[in-house]
C-alpha cells in the first residue's frame, strides 16, 4: 500500500476515533473536536487527491470478497481525485469555522450527535469518490444521504427544519431509487458489480432503453445536484441547516450529483447523441434562470444563496450538455472547451458559495437575523466578515478579475461557438441558451448587489444589526482562505486550464489547453511554437509581459482561429488586475494631490429637510428586488391573499395591507399537477373498494381475461 492508501486508511480511522471521542468528552470540548478532526480528514484527503493528480497514476486496492457479489475494491482516478480535492478544501474551511460557531448550540442540542453525523458525512463523501463497484457506491451514497439529512435536521425543535429535512430525505431517496435501478440493471447485464465491467453493458441495448437509462440516471443524480424540476428540497434545506453544513451541502454534496452524472452518463453509458445533450443543455439553462430569479427576490440571506446554488449547478450542467452535443457533431475541441468551462465553474462555485454561506452564518450568529430587511450597517462593526463576503459576492457576480468571471465567460464563449454547427435549429438553441446565460449573469449582479449593499452598507435596521460584533478569528480565517482562492483562481486561469486539461483526460477526447492557452512565455521565432506573425502582433500588445518573472505558458486565454479571423476570443484577468491597480492608484494620487492643503468640512447628512435619516426610510431588499418581480411576473405569478386599504377619505390613504402567497414555478408547473394526478388515481382506486364481493370477482375475471389476451397477442 502506497502513501495514498495510507492516507485514506488514516482518514477513516480519524473519523471513527472522532465519533468515539465526541461521545466521551464534555460538551464544551466537542466544537474544537469537530474542528480538529474535520481538518485532519480534509488534510488527508488533500494529500491523497493531490498525489493522484500530480502523478497521474490511479490508486486501486481490493477490499474483500462477498459471495454472490464478488470482490469489492476502491479506485481513485484523476476525475474522482479532482472532486475529492474540492471537497477537502470546503471541509477544511467548514471544520475550522465550526470551532466557535457550534458553541451557539450548546445546551440546546446534542453536540456529540452533530460531531458523529458530521464525521460520518465526511467519511461517506470520500467513500463515494473512491468506490469502484456498484454495491459499495450505493451503500456509501445512502450513508451520505442519511447523514446529511440528520445534519440538516439538527435544529429539530423548529417545525420548518423538520419539514425541510423530510422533504430532502424523500426527494433524495426517490433519486436514489432511480439511480439504483440503472446501476443494478447494468450490473445484471454485465454479470459483475465492478464499474470497469459495466462499461460494455450498454452495448446492444435498444435506443429506447438507453434513453430510459439516461433519464433515470440524469434526473436521479440531478436531485442531489439541485436541477430543475427536482430541486424543491434545496431552497428549503440550506436555510434550515447550520451554516457550516450549508457550506458542505452547496460546495460538496451538489458536486456529488454532477459526479454521478459524469460517472454514469459520460463513462459507464456514454451519451453521445444530440438529443441527450439537448436535454442536459436545456435543463441547465432553465435551472440557471429559475434559480437566479428566485435568488434575486429572496430576502433571507441563506435563501438567496440556496437559490443561487441552483443557478450555478445549472451553468455547470449547461456546459456538460454543450460538450455532449459537440461530441455528437464531431467537434472534440469544442467539447473539451465546454468540459473545462463546466468543471472550472463547479470548482469556483464550491469556493465562493462556501465562503458566502460561512459569511451568512457569521452574520446570523452575531446580528441575530438573516433577514436582509432587518440588517444593514454591518461593514462598520464586522469589517473582516464584510470584506470576505464582498469578495464572494464579486466572484459569484462574475466580476473580473475574480474566479466566477473566468468560468462564466468561458462558458458563454463556448456557447457562442455554436455558430460552427451546420443545423440552423441547433444554432438557434445555442444562441438562446447563450442569451439566457447572459441574462442570468446580469441578474446575478443585481442579486448580490442587493445582498451586500442592503446587508452590510447603510444604516442598521434592527437592534441586532446595530449591536453586532466581529466574528472570532476561527471564523474569519476560513473565509479569508476561500477569498484568497477566489482571487487566485480568477487571476491565474492560464495555470488552472492546463491542469484541468490533464486532470480530465479520461473525459476530454482532445486536449484544449494548447489552443486556449497559447505558449506566449515559451514561444519565439526560433522554436516555431506559434506563427511568427501571430507572435509578433501579440508581442506588441504585451502578451509576453512577465515571462522573465513567472513560469508557465503565459497569462492570456485565447482561442485561435484561422487566417481570416486569427483570434476568436481573448482575455487576461492577470493583466486586467494590473491595469485596474494602476488606475486605482492613479485616481488615489490625483484625488489626494488635488485636495492637498484644502480643509474638509463635515456637515450633517441632509435628509430632505428632516432632522436625520431614519433606518425605516432606507431601501430594503424587498424594495430593491421589486422591479424584478414586476418584469418577471409571468414566471412568479404571485397569489394575492389579502389586499385592503385604510383611508380617511376617498383620496387620503393611510395604509395598504397586501399579502402575497408565492408558489414556486417548479411546484406550480411540475409538482402540483403530478400531486393532483396521483390524488385522482388514488381516489378512483379508493372508490373501487366498495365492500361488494361481486365487484371484486369482476375485477379478478377482467384482469385474468386481459392477461390471456396479452399472452395470445405475444
Amino acid at each position: 500500500m502506497n502513501t495514498v492508501g495510507l492516507a485514506l486508511v488514516l482518514l477513516f480511522l480519524v473519523c471513527a476515533a472522532g465519533v468515539v471521542l465526541g461521545i466521551v468528552v464534555p460538551a464544551r470540548r466537542v466544537p474544537p473536536l469537530v474542528a480538529w478532526a474535520g481538518s485532519a480528514v480534509a488534510v488527508l484527503a488533500l494529500w491523497s487527491s493531490g498525489a493522484v493528480l500530480i502523478s497521474g497514476n490511479e490508486f486501486s486496492h481490493p477490499l474483500w470478497t462477498i459471495p454472490s457479489v464478488g470482490t469489492l475494491s476502491i479506485l481513485m482516478d484523476r476525475v474522482s481525485a479532482f472532486f475529492l480535492l474540492i471537497a477537502a478544501v470546503v471541509i477544511l474551511a467548514s471544520s475550522i469555522f465550526s470551532a466557535t460557531y457550534m458553541k451557539r448550540y450548546a445546551g440546546r442540542y446534542s453536540l456529540a450527535a452533530f460531531n458523529a453525523w458530521y464525521l460520518v458525512l465526511c467519511a461517506s463523501i470520500v467513500w463515494i469518490l473512491i468506490e469502484s463497484d456498484v454495491f459499495g457506491f450505493l451503500l456509501a451514497w445512502e450513508a451520505m444521504s442519511l447523514s446529511s439529512y440528520l445534519l440538516v435536521n439538527f435544529e429539530h425543535q423548529h417545525q420548518g427544519t423538520r419539514q425541510a429535512g423530510y422533504l430532502m430525505l424523500a426527494m433524495g431517496e426517490a433519486g436514489f431509487i432511480a439511480v439504483e435501478l440503472v446501476l443494478v440493471l447494468l450490473a445484471v447485464r454485465a454479470g459483475s458489480w465492478q464499474f470497469s465491467e459495466l462499461k460494455g453493458a450498454a452495448i446492444g441495448l435498444r435506443p429506447a432503453i438507453l434513453w430510459v437509462v439516461f433519464l433515470l440516471s440524469f434526473f436521479g443524480f440531478g436531485v442531489k445536484a439541485g436541477l430543475v424540476p427536482v430541486n424543491a428540497w434545496l431552497p428549503r434545506a440550506h436555510p434550515a441547516a447550520p451554516a457550516n453544513v450549508s457550506a458542505i451541502l452547496s460546495g460538496v454534496i451538489l458536486n456529488l450529483g454532477i459526479y454521478g452524472i459524469i460517472r454514469v452518463d459520460f463513462q459507464l453509458v456514454p451519451v453521445s447523441t444530440v438529443g441527450t445533450g439537448l436535454v442536459m443543455l436545456l435543463t441547465g439553462t432553465v435551472s440557471a434562470l429559475v434559480g437566479i430569479l428566485y435568488a434575486t427576490t429572496e430576502s433571507d440571506l441563506k435563501g438567496v444563496l440556496a437559490h443561487s446554488s441552483i443557478e450555478n449547478m445549472g451553468i455547470v450542467t449547461l456546459g456538460l450538455g454543450a460538450s455532449v452535443i459537440f461530441v455528437a457533431l464531431g467537434l472534440p475541441l469544442l467539447s473539451g472547451m465546454a468540459l473545462i468551462a463546466a468543471f472550472y465553474h463547479m470548482l469556483n462555485h464550491s469556493f465562493y458559495k462556501s465562503l458566502l454561506f460561512l459569511g451568512a452564518g457569521s452574520v446570523d450568529e452575531h446580528a441575530g437575523t438573516r433577514d436582509l430587511d432587518r440588517l444593514g450597517g454591518l461593514m462598520r462593526v464586522m469589517p473582516w466578515t464584510a470584506g470576505a463576503f464582498l469578495v464572494g459576492a464579486l466572484a459569484i457576480s462574475a466580476v473580473p478579475p475574480f474566479n466566477g468571471f473566468v468560468s462564466e465567460w468561458l462558458t458563454l464563449q463556448t456557447l457562442l461557438r455554436g455558430v460552427v454547427i451546420q443545423s440552423t435549429p441547433l444554432r438557434l438553441v445555442f444562441a438562446l441558451c447563450g442569451a439566457t446565460l447572459a441574462l442570468t449573469a446580469a441578474l446575478a449582479v443585481t442579486c448580490f448587489v442587493k445582498a451586500f449593499a442592503i446587508g452590510f452598507l447603510g444604516l442598521p435596521r434592527s437592534e441586532g444589526a446595530a449591536n453586532a460584533v466581529e466574528a472570532h478569528g476561527t471564523a474569519i480565517a476560513p473565509m479569508a482562505l476561500l477569498a484568497v482562492l477566489c482571487i487566485v483562481l480568477g487571476v491565474l486561469p492560464t495555470y488552472l486550464i492546463p491542469a484541468l486539461n490533464r486532470g480530465l483526460k479520461p473525459l476530454i477526447r482532445r486536449g484544449s489547453a494548447q489552443v486556449l492557452v497559447p505558449p506566449f512565455f515559451t514561444a519565439n521565432a526560433e522554436n516555431g511554437q506559434l506563427p511568427a506573425a501571430f507572435l509578433h502582433d501579440f508581442h506588441n500588445l504585451g502578451a509576453q509581459s512577465g515571462r522573465t518573472l513567472l513560469p508557465g505558458r503565459g497569462l492570456v486565454v485565447l482561442l485561435r482561429g484561422r487566417e481570416a479571423n486569427p483570434v476568436v476570443f481573448a482575455m487576461s484577468p492577470a493583466y486586467a488586475l494590473v491595469a485596474l491597480a494602476i488606475l486605482l492608484l492613479a485616481g488615489w494620487f490625483v484625488v489626494t494631490r488635488l485636495t492637498c492643503g484644502r480643509s474638509v468640512v463635515r456637515r450633517p447628512l441632509w435628509a430632505g429637510g428632516i432632522p436625520r435619516l431614519l433606518p425605516q426610510m432606507t431601501y430594503t431588499a424587498t424594495g430593491f428586488s421589486n422591479p424584478v418581480r414586476v418584469v418577471f411576473q409571468a414566471i412568479f405569478q404571485p397569489h394575492i391573499t389579502e389586499d385592503t386599504r385604510q383611508t380617511v377619505a376617498v383620496h387620503f390613504r393611510t395604509a395598504i395591507h397586501r399579502q402575497r402567497e408565492e408558489i414556486h414555478v417548479v411546484d406550480r408547473v411540475f409538482l402540483r399537477p403530478v400531486d393532483a394526478a396521483v390524488r385522482r388515481i388514488a381516489g378512483f382506486l379508493a372508490g373501487m373498494h366498495n365492500g361488494r364481493l361481486n365487484a371484486y370477482v369482476t375485477y379478478a375475471l377482467a384482469f385474468l381475461l386481459l392477461m390471456l389476451l396479452m399472452f395470445r397477442a405475444a
